[in-house]
């Protein structure tokens, strides 16, 4: 999905994820992504706000009533909700988050961002320790947030653990189109696997969000692509059959190297 969140609004935006999420179901998913941030939107001087947090206990679980339409939403529709959030941890670290709202209205932080881009993020939250899989009725989807995708490093990561597909919620700004556009496609090409990427549209500049949600297949082209403005859902059916397919046509992924350039002499011409 691409949506405009407002700054500081938990709520709202939980609300309006909740609506978002049953035109999702209704359109036949049984995933849906929202962007990264989502839930207290990406705006880094609001983001400084505590209250723009969630808080997960010791095993990840979040119960915050300010989500609970988001929580009837997934057990109403059947459907997986995938959010981005600023979460608070008993350890007192806060991440940028990927929430995962199961069929039964449970809510986990599922995944917090290991890359975190630019001087506001790195003063903002802890990086994430860890790659992250959902398992959706037998498909597994590594959990990856916006910056996480531009390294190549991490969708081979999760494609190495048995990952068909990777989901990002992102919140990319005007005028990063073109990376935008190159580097979800190409993980998807590097691991032949399906790509979701959910952005953010509108705001005010510098955080004014370039929307063009979409979903790669495993050869890396867009099965569905939303314009660059106004909120957007796109839907599009993950084929089993075509990851496997392009796998044995190309076999980047079981042929990759893992110790290459480990040694690497140097030459002098």
């Amino acid at each position: 999905m691409q949506a405009e969140a407002v700054p500081g609004d938990v709520a709202g935006n939980a609300a309006r994820a909740a609506q978002l999420a049953r035109i999702t179901a209704d359109q036949g998913a049984t995933l849906a992504v929202l962007p990264e941030l989502f839930l207290p939107a990406y705006h880094p001087p609001v983001l400084k706000r505590t209250a723009t947090d969630v808080a997960a206990d010791g095993a990840g679980r979040v119960a915050d009533g300010r989500l609970d339409p988001l929580r009837a939403a997934a057990r109403e529709r059947g459907v997986v909700v995938v959010v981005g959030a600023a979460v608070r941890h008993p350890d007192g670290r806060r991440t940028c988050a990927a929430l995962v709202v199961d069929r039964a209205g449970e809510v986990s932080a599922a995944y917090d961002k290991q890359h975190l881009c630019g001087p506001d993020e790195k003063a903002l939250f802890t990086p994430g320790a860890s790659g992250a899989t959902l398992v959706v009725d037998g498909w597994r989807f590594g959990l990856g947030v916006c910056y996480d995708g531009c390294f190549p490093e991490h969708g081979r990561a999760a494609a190495v653990a048995g990952a068909h597909a990777c989901v990002y919620p992102s919140g990319y700004v005007v005028g990063s189109e073109h990376r935008r556009d190159v580097y979800y496609a190409a993980r998807a090409l590097d691991n032949s696997m399906y790509v979701v990427f959910a952005n953010s549209v509108g705001g005010v500049a510098p955080w004014r969000f370039n929307g063009g949600a979409a979903i790669y297949d495993p050869e890396g082209r867009p099965l569905e692509r939303a314009p660059d403005e106004g909120e957007r859902v796109v839907v599009a059916t993950l084929d089993a059959s075509e990851v496997d397919r392009v796998r044995a046509a190309h076999a980047m992924l079981a042929e990759h190297r893992p110790d290459q350039g480990k040694r690497r002499p140097e030459l002098a011409a």
